[in-house]
């Protein structure tokens, strides 16, 4: 049995358990022959097929992001997808990879910004994990990113405010802390109690580490 003959739609399941419960075997075993197959079936022509592919490749970089970094072009490529689920499974997946080689991502930061700013929810969500990692990997990557994470805490859904402060919190430095605590502190009012806890801790967390 191949790796395709046990992703959900080949075996008839319509829920995702045997997909996680693939990639879960792809990990352990570092099985990268099957993940190449996978990955190769991105671009079936058969969505249900690429659905499934996606969803058991950012569970394998969910554990081990360094047996998926080689498909990093194909899930940027992705990203331009007509397939909103390819979009922000591809986007979960360049998450991934951000968290365990963010340079791998130097690239490509401006097709990233591009898919995050236009993104579904969940594209954005993980748009911004990926964002600030990458701007860990370099100044010079810092300096493309770190205004665009500043510019959305700005102007996002004040419930998005939160989660997407936490997020940009790996790519806060000395040098710019002042500006990050700002742009939080102005948003404080647009917020519910919980959302003020939430961001209060990550000010305050900010203030004592940095």
């Amino acid at each position: 049995m191949t790796a395709l003959d046990e992703i959900a739609f080949s075996l008839g399941i319509r829920d995702e358990v045997p997909n996680q419960i693939l990639a879960k075997k792809l990990a352990s075993s570092s099985d990268s022959e099957g993940i190449r197959e996978i990955a190769e079936h991105l671009w079936d022509k058969n969505t249900n097929i690429q659905n499934d592919c996606i969803k058991v490749l950012y569970e394998v970089g969910e554990n081990r992001p360094d047996l998926i970094e080689g498909y990093t072009e194909d899930f940027v490529k992705l990203l331009k997808s007509k397939n909103n689920r390819m979009v922000w499974g591809a986007m979960t997946a360049i998450a991934t990879i951000a968290r365990g080689n963010p340079s791998r991502l130097s690239p490509y930061i401006q097709d990233i910004i591009n898919s995050t700013h236009s993104g579904s929810v969940i594209t954005v969500d993980n748009g911004i994990k990926a964002l600030a990692y990458i701007a860990t990997a370099s100044d010079e990557n810092h300096r493309d990113v770190f205004p665009f994470l500043l510019d959305h805490l700005k102007s996002c859904r004040p419930k998005e405010v939160p989660q997407h402060a936490e997020s940009t919190w790996p790519a806060v430095t000395t040098r710019n802390k002042d500006d990050f605590i700002k742009v939080l502190m102005n948003r404080l009012d647009d917020l519910t109690p919980t959302g003020i806890s939430r961001v209060r801790k990550v000010i305050k967390q900010t203030q004592a580490r940095l």
